[in-house]
C-alpha cells in the first residue's frame, strides 16, 4: 500500500514516540465512542471535498455538526456541560475562531478529555500554531511543505510536495496502525530524503526539519486519556486523494488507489477512541506466600502485584496482551517503576513480583 500526501507544516520528532509506551496510569480508559462531533470548516466546500471521510464518521455512528470556523454562535459546553465529544478542526487557513471558541477552550476541553483532530495546511494560522503549542507540537513557518525530491508522486508540479509513501514507514504501533499494518500514522521516509521548506525559496539557510526530524502526522494521549492528532495536510483527507492512483516517480510501482482512506479511518478510530481503549478487569496484591492483602505494607517487604486488563476491539472487550505495560508507586516522585511480567499461564494478565523500598505504603 502507498499512501500519498501534500503535507506543509511539520511536527517535531519526539511526538511520533509518544504512542509506544503504555503507562498503566495513562492509558486505562472506559467505553465511550462515538458521539457528537463538532467540526470546524474553512468554508462550506470542504464538506463536499472530504464528503468519504465525513460520510465514514456518520457511518460508524457520529454526530457531526458543521459550522464555519468563525462563526459567532460556536460554543462547547453550556451551563457546566460539554454540548461535544470530539472536535475537528479542517479550517487551516483560521486566524481566530468566533463565539466563545478559542485556544484556552479547547485546551480546557482536552483537559476535560474532549479529543481534537486538526488538519493544516501550508497557510495554517497562528491559532491552529498556538493551539500546536499548547499541545506540545511545533509547526513549521507559513508557506512550507515537506519537500522531498526522491519520493514524489508523478502527478507532482514540479515542487515535489505530493509525496509518496509506503506503508512501511507507518510507526510500529499495532493498537493505531492495525496488526496487518495496512493502515496507521506516517512517518517520513527512511530514506531521510525529506526536508521542509518553503518551495517557491531558494535556501538560503538550514531548513527547519530535516528526514527523521519530520513527523507528517503527529498524536499523542494525554494523562486524562484525551487524545490529539494533529495532521500537516488537509488533502490528505479528501476525497481526491482518497481515489486517487498512486504511482512513485522515477519509475515506481503504480497502485491502483492510495492508501490514503485506511490511515485517514485508523487515526480517527484511534483519536475518538473507537481503538486502543484499555479497562483494568481485576486488580490483585498481596504479600509473597499470601493471598490476601494486608491493611498495610512495610520495608523489605516482597509482593506480588496481579492486573488483568481488557482492550476494546471492534467493540468487544478481549484480553490486551502487551510487553511494555508500567507499573508505578508514586508518593512525592515515583519510587517504584517497573514492567509488568506477561504470566504465561493465564494470557489476560499482567503481572509482577517486586521489592518494596520504602519505609511505608498504604494501598487503599
Amino acid at each position: 500500500m502507498w499512501l500519498v500526501s501534500d503535507v506543509s507544516p511539520y511536527f517535531d520528532k519526539m511526538f511520533s514516540k509518544l504512542f509506544g509506551l503504555f503507562l498503566i496510569f495513562a492509558a486505562i480508559t472506559t467505553s465511550h465512542a462515538q458521539g457528537p462531533t463538532l467540526v470546524l470548516l474553512d468554508n462550506q466546500v470542504i464538506k463536499e471535498t472530504h464528503s468519504i471521510f465525513f460520510r465514514s464518521l456518520q457511518e460508524r455512528g457520529y454526530t457531526l455538526t458543521f459550522k464555519i470556523a468563525d462563526d459567532s454562535s460556536l460554543v462547547l459546553s453550556k451551563y457546566g456541560e460539554y454540548l461535544y465529544k470530539n472536535l475537528i478542526i479542517f479550517a487551516p487557513s483560521a486566524e481566530e475562531f468566533g463565539g466563545s471558541l478559542n485556544v484556552e477552550t479547547i485546551t480546557e476541553f482536552i483537559d476535560d478529555g474532549g479529543n481534537v483532530l486538526v488538519a493544516g495546511s501550508s497557510v495554517t494560522g497562528d491559532v491552529l500554531r498556538e493551539l500546536a503549542s499548547e499541545c506540545g507540537f511545533e509547526v513549521d513557518e507559513e508557506g512550507a511543505y515537506v519537500i522531498d525530491h526522491l519520493n514524489f508522486d508523478v502527478t507532482d508540479e514540479g515542487q515535489h510536495t505530493k509525496l509518496v509513501i509506503p506503508s512501511d514507514n507507518l510507526i510500529n504501533a499495532p493498537v493505531i496502525v492495525g496488526i496487518k499494518k495496512r493502515c496507521g500514522t506516517l512517518t517520513v521516509p527512511r530514506n531521510c530524503t525529506a526536508y521542509s521548506y518553503n518551495p517557491d525559496q531558494p535556501i538560503k539557510e538550514y531548513p527547519h526539519a530535516v528526514g527523521k526530524d519530520t513527523v507528517l502526522i503527529a498524536g499523542l494521549q494525554a494523562r486524562n486519556n484525551a487524545r490529539v492528532i494533529f495532521s500537516g495536510s488537509l488533502s490528505f483527507f479528501s476525497d481526491e486523494f482518497f481515489t486517487s492512483s498512486v504511482q512513485r516517480s522515477h519509475g515506481g510501482e503504480s497502485v491502483p488507489v492510495a492508501g490514503n482512506q485506511d490511515v485517514a479511518t485508523a487515526i480517527s478510530q484511534w483519536v475518538f477512541k473507537e481503538h486502543g481503549q484499555l479497562r483494568v478487569k481485576s486488580v490483585k496484591h498481596h504479600k509473597v506466600g499470601e493471598t490476601k492483602p494486608p491493611q498495610a505494607y512495610t520495608i523489605m517487604e516482597d509482593v506480588v502485584y496481579t492486573i488483568e486488563i481488557d482492550i476494546l476491539d471492534d467493540g468487544k472487550w478481549k484480553p490486551f496482551n502487551a510487553n511494555d505495560i508500567q507499573l508505578e508507586f508514586v508518593r512525592i516522585d515515583p519510587f517504584i517503576r517497573t514492567t509488568l511480567q506477561r504470566n504465561l499461564q493465564e494470557n489476560t494478565k499482567q503481572s509482577s513480583k517486586y521489592r518494596m523500598c520504602m519505609e511505608f505504603i498504604s494501598l487503599k
